[in-house]
């Protein structure tokens, strides 16, 4: 349900990192490692699920914004993810 602005103190300009900011040019990762990146964690730091679907919640957009900078491998498998890293 939307929220009035007036029931916030400090609203902020949006901004984002440029990839090279956040990622190592020679790695791939998974979404779920840059989700933690993009908040100063530890990319294999043990989070909850709520909290990583939160994450999860503004680093797929920061994917997609920055998509022209980044390459993707498949998964190695059926059960993992996708890894995504920056286009050399």
């Amino acid at each position: 349900m939307p929220v009035s602005k007036e029931e916030f103190d400090d609203l902020r300009a949006l901004s984002f990192r440029d990839p090279d900011e956040v990622l190592d040019d020679d790695k791939l990762y998974t979404i779920y490692e840059i989700a933690r990146m993009l908040q100063g964690l530890d990319p294999d730091a043990d989070i909850d699920t709520g909290t990583e679907a939160i994450l999860l919640d503004w680093a797929i957009p920061w994917v997609l914004t920055n998509s022209d900078e980044f390459v993707f491998a498949e998964p190695r498998a059926d059960d993992e993810p996708g890894y995504y890293g920056i286009e050399s």
